[in-house]
């Protein structure tokens, strides 16, 4: 559903999951050296632990050298730039970022991502731009 006054688009559980298929689809091509996964704190650990499960990946707290790095998306890019370990995916890719993570679901605008996990009257902006 989106809110055009804000351009927030809200994704519930059901496009989670098909995001997550499409992620789970693309790790074994584009990251086939991945043995373990890492949620990076708040909204890459829900995708990751799903992820997780899914192809049967330990979930491990202490990135190692063959760690896929899940976060929810790639926005500017500065999470993930900052963020341990070489393999990245997410499931929201903005081009505009100034990362491109080893894979992703979706690319998307310049959208406002609010996922079923947040609340649903975020603001649509980054915490560390506040």
């Amino acid at each position: 559903m989106a809110d055009t006054t804000s351009k927030k688009i809200y994704i519930e559980w059901g496009e989670v999951h098909e995001l997550v298929n499409i992620l789970c689809e693309r790790i074994p091509i584009d990251a086939p050296l991945a043995d373990s996964i890492h949620g990076l704190s708040r909204g890459g650990l829900i995708p990751a632990v799903i992820i997780s499960h899914q192809l049967d990946m330990p979930y491990i707290d202490t990135i190692n050298k063959n760690t896929l790095v899940i976060d929810d998306i790639c926005d500017t890019g500065k999470t993930l730039n900052e963020s341990p370990g070489w393999m990245h995916a997410v499931l929201h890719y903005k081009p505009t970022a100034n990362f491109t993570p080893l894979c992703w679901s979706k690319e998307i605008g310049e959208e406002w991502i609010v996922y079923p996990w947040e609340r649903e009257d975020s603001e649509p902006i980054q915490d560390y731009l506040k």
